[in-house]
């Protein structure tokens, strides 16, 4: 395996925005990416594996719920900090960060911001400590891009809820120790609940044969008659705005989750170019190769801004969630551009393992699928400007 040399791309000089402890927290990530993630994550991808080894690390960084407060086991930090905590990570590979955005935005967030404080308590320290790993059941076999078509269902038995149904494409089930499912009661209204690996007739099998994501454990979540016991109802928000709300966390880490690998091929491209000889020169002095890398470092400068400015909004409250699907949909279809035009100038060399460009390629074809697909987040923003939903 090649030493980590990656240098991050800087070229509107953003780093003056960023506090000290912005910095801070991003040096300690990339530097776990560097020691921990880059000398192994090709081997795991090519064994299509997840390497478990590194959920230590990832508690140990603070990147299992950033911004949940000291008290749950949180590190407190902004929301700013969570998205180069997310960069950072997905710069290694899309399959950590997942793991990382799934704990942290889809399972200690609803469990936070939904959950009573007794949920609290008993979950979110030890989510945040990597002692249990959670993962988070909205996705149906026939119900994606329309969740609120769902056919996961909960009946009241008196003393406990009787759950039924299935949910597909769960990033973490294979192992995780909960899964924070939403489900319909007997009126049709849609509900979280936490489910605890043990739970008699709840399985997690794992969905293998993937060409994406393959350092990441994806499966199944089952539920055959599962009795959920009635503290295990998140009370605190009801309807399809309970799950979207979680989702709207996740997608902003995305947005900047997906500048990570951009700038990871960006780099790779022009370490490349630098060295490449043909036709007695380097060909990073080919117009064509500039012409490309000039293109990478706009668009990821662009992207840069536009997480940057969301994660102020965000902070004081004011990131719509059309604001957000715009940022990781165009962060997301810029990394998986500048991924393939990377690949194009290393040659043949840039399908091996030997570098990222490929693994990080084939990856955010997952992400630009995952949690709102790129045609529907386009649909988002064009509802958003027009007032027409155009979803029906």
């Amino acid at each position: 395996m090649k030493p980590d040399l990656f240098e991050a791309p800087d070229y509107y000089q953003l780093d003056d925005l960023l506090t000290e402890e912005h910095k801070l927290v991003r040096s300690a990530t990339r530097e776990w990416v560097k020691r921990d993630i880059s000398p192994i994550i090709e081997e795991y991808a090519q064994k299509a594996e997840f390497p478990k080894e590194a959920i230590k690390g990832l508690a140990e960084i603070g990147a299992f719920g950033p911004y949940i407060p000291v008290e749950y086991g949180g590190a407190g930090l902004d929301q700013i900090s969570y998205g180069l905590i997310m960069q950072e990570i997905e710069r290694g590979d899309s399959g950590i960060r997942s793991t990382a955005s799934v704990q942290s935005s889809l399972v200690m967030y609803p469990i936070f911001t939904y959950g009573t404080e007794e949920q609290r308590k008993k979950f979110l320290p030890k989510l945040a400590s990597g002692e249990f790993m959670g993962c988070f059941g909205l996705t149906e076999p026939d119900h994606g891009s329309n969740p609120s078509g769902m056919v996961t269902n909960f009946k009241d038995q008196g003393d406990h809820y009787l759950l039924n149904g299935a949910k597909l494409w769960i990033s973490n089930s294979p192992f995780a120790d909960v899964a924070v499912v939403w489900a319909k009661n007997e009126e049709g209204r849609i509900h979280g609940l936490i489910i605890e690996r043990g739970m008699e007739g709840f399985s997690t099998p794992e969905t293998h044969n993937k060409w994406s994501l393959r350092a990441s454990a994806t499966g199944e979540l089952i539920f055959d008659n599962v009795k959920v016991p009635k503290e295990n109802l998140l009370p605190g928000k009801n309807g399809l705005g309970a799950p979207l709300g979680c989702l709207d966390s996740a997608r902003y880490g995305i947005a900047w989750g997906a500048i990570g690998a951009a700038m990871d091929c960006y780099d790779t491209a022009l370490r490349y170019a630098k060295e490449r000889i043909q036709f007695g020169k380097p060909i990073a002095g080919f117009q064509l190769q500039q012409k490309k890398l000039a293109e990478m470092i706009t668009e990821i400068t662009k992207a840069q801004l536009l997480a940057f400015r969301l994660g102020q909004l965000k902070m004081d409250g004011r990131a719509t969630t059309a604001q957000i699907s715009m940022a990781k949909r165009n962060n997301v279809d810029m990394a998986i551009k500048i991924a393939r035009e990377a690949r194009q100038m290393l040659g043949g060399m840039g399908i091996t393992g030997e570098y990222s460009i490929m693994r990080h390629m084939m990856n955010l074809e997952s992400v630009i699928t995952y949690e709102g697909t790129h045609d529907i987040h386009l649909l988002i923003t064009g509802a958003d400007i027009t007032g027409i939903p155009a979803f029906k």
